[in-house]
């Protein structure tokens, strides 16, 4: 037997880790640390150099297996750390940095938190516990071999000493919010130039940039008792992307609140306001702030408005044809009011704004009042409401007949004095688009009932109802044909008519371009007009029942068979619309 073979292992716990996480295998195991012990480096820069797995993936396996918190190393001024001998012989020695002390641990990053040797030298020399934070191996300083032998000179030195004298406590007593610095004090102190190099500014701006490059619409921070984190909504699900340190929870909400104009000192209750910065290639881009007290600290939910969605048009949205030319021929009249529908994130602003971006022109005056305003369009008046200083819905609209309006748009219908204000505007001459929170189009008219508006007015002002939602899209690059029997789509909703084998159902399968199977989304629409006979139903009172069947009988279709015509069309799976379309 060789003298490879002879020698013996040292399996270090994070092999172990990986082979039950199914990352390596045992023999990939075995293998690696018989290799890194033959070259001296530790298992750990043996996996990442071999390229048997990448930095970032380790680092995420560690931190989850482990439970310990992972922290993106470009976050931190490294060279701003606390200089000491002691401590950079550690990092030389074990790549390691330690970045702060808690009481009487020390908070440490490494790429191998799963080292003992390492843990057991620091509670030695330091006679502090250590706390392990999980970052990747190749943003880690690497030492050069002079470097590293004088370290384990310097450690084996101290180690060889255990009762010799060590630094006063005060000696490792610092700070890692000194690191992270208060956005005030660095710019009284050291000028806008360092702001921007600050790591809770690095921090932020690294999430934001992310949630733009993915098409993330909010991200949320959010801090608990043993950990932070950060996730983005993508496609209408959340999605884990940094786990920081929770002790920078108190630095980045008052970064965030700085930028929002919010008041840095109230914790106590929820605040919201907004922010816009200049992002990657000169774009600026509004966010919208929310803040809300929990138990461990404010989390914060910054929502990204992007105008440019308002300027994709109507074609871009999802509507079939007939459905865009019911849409298009209500928007083109003088007066009556339209309404979208649909629960919270169902992409009614983004329909309402797209209406108002085709009507917006120098001959018309168009008026907006919102809770608050998400996307800026040029030539449109936009009012925020602030139910604080009495500036409600209903102000807002009485302001506007003042105010020789064309077209008027309320961002909700919350109560009868709005609906009321807005449907007498309707019937003296005026284009308005409201939302409502209805499961569909009839049962619109129901909620409008239910909050006291007479059938009469209903039928005189109401012209169009557009409910929708929005589901997933398959990703094209790895979707793959589905079988399913006849029986599951017919009690999907399809039709007999519709199992003639002349498309293909789809299904999702995931790769690195997707979520899961999924990228991006599309709307789903059901585009209701009142007609004179729905006009009718509405002053008998009709029950929400008998004004579906006759939107039925005019070709309206639901939600569900709108649904399903982009399952046929392979633009997303019978899943995706199942779940989105069942109310």
């Amino acid at each position: 037997m060789s003298t490879a073979q002879k020698a013996p292992v040292n399996r270090t716990s994070a092999l172990d880790v990986l082979v039950q996480r199914g990352k390596i295998t045992a023999e990939q195991a075995t293998t690696i640390a018989q290799t890194a012990l033959a070259k001296q480096l530790s298992p750990v820069a043996e996996l990442v150099t071999s390229q048997t797995i990448t930095a970032r993936e380790l680092a995420k396996t560690l931190s989850s297996a482990l439970a310990y918190p992972l922290l993106d190393l470009n976050a931190i001024a490294i060279n701003q750390l606390p200089r000491d001998p002691v401590f950079a012989a550690f990092q030389q020695k074990f790549q390691v940095l330690v970045l702060a002390r808690r009481s009487n641990r020390l908070l440490v990053a490494s790429a191998d938190p799963a080292n003992r040797e390492a843990e057991a030298a620091i509670l030695q020399v330091t006679k502090l516990a250590v706390e392990w934070v999980v970052v990747e191996y190749d943003k880690l300083p690497q030492p050069s071999p002079n470097e590293a032998r004088m370290a384990g000179d310097i450690i084996s030195a101290q180690l060889a000493e255990p009762d010799q004298e060590r630094p006063d406590a005060d000696t490792y007593t610092f700070d890692f919010e000194s690191v992270v610095a208060d956005h005030d004090a660095l710019a009284a102190e050291q000028g806008q130039a360092e702001i921007d190099n600050a790591p809770v500014v690095r921090f932020l701006q690294s999430m934001l940039d992310r949630a733009l490059n993915e098409g993330a619409s909010d991200v949320h921070f959010e801090p608990y008792e043993a950990n932070y984190r950060v996730r983005l909504r993508i496609d209408g699900e959340l999605h884990e992307v940094a786990s920081p340190p929770t002790f920078i929870k108190d630095q980045l909400s008052s970064r965030i609140k700085v930028l929002a104009r919010l008041d840095i000192s109230e914790k106590r209750v929820p605040q919201d306001g907004r922010m816009k910065l200049k992002m990657q290639q000169g774009r600026v881009i509004d966010f919208r702030v929310s803040t809300l007290p929990t138990l461990f600290g404010e989390k914060i939910v910054i929502r990204i408005l992007d105008s440019k969605v308002a300027m994709l048009g109507i074609d871009a949205l999802g509507y079939e044809p007939e459905e865009r030319q019911r849409l298009m021929h209500a928007i083109g009249r003088p007066n009556g009011m339209i309404l979208v529908t649909g629960p919270t994130g169902s992409g009614k602003t983004v329909s309402l704004y797209s209406c108002l971006n085709i009507l917006n022109r120098d001959s018309v005056n168009i008026a907006t009042a919102e809770d608050p305003s998400e996307i800026n369009l040029p030539g449109v008046n936009q009012v925020n409401i602030n139910e604080k200083t009495g500036l409600t819905f209903a102000t807002a609209l009485r302001a506007f007949l003042r105010q020789d309006p064309d077209i008027i748009m309320v961002g909700e219908i919350r109560d009868l004095e709005t609906a009321d204000i807005a449907i007498k505007a309707a019937q003296t001459g005026h284009l308005v688009l409201s939302t409502l929170h209805t499961n569909d189009a009839p049962a619109t008219l129901n909620r409008l009932r239910n909050m006291g508006i007479a059938p009469f007015n209903i039928a005189s002002s109401v012209i169009l109802i557009t409910a929708q939602r929005l589901a997933r899209k398959l990703c094209s690059a790895c979707k793959a044909p589905q079988s399913l029997p006849n029986a599951a789509l017919l009690e999907a909703g399809f039709k007999s008519e519709d199992l003639d084998g002349s498309w293909k159902l789809y299904a999702p399968v995931g790769c690195p371009q997707c979520n899961n199977g999924y990228k991006g989304r599309l709307g789903i629409y059901q585009v209701m007009p009142i007609t004179e006979t729905m006009q009718r139903l509405i002053l008998q009172d009709a029950s929400q029942n008998d004004i579906a069947e006759q939107a039925q009988r005019e070709g309206v279709r639901t939600m569900r068979q709108s649904g399903l015509l982009k399952v046929k069309a392979g633009l997303t799976s019978i899943e995706e619309i199942l779940g989105a379309t069942n109310a």
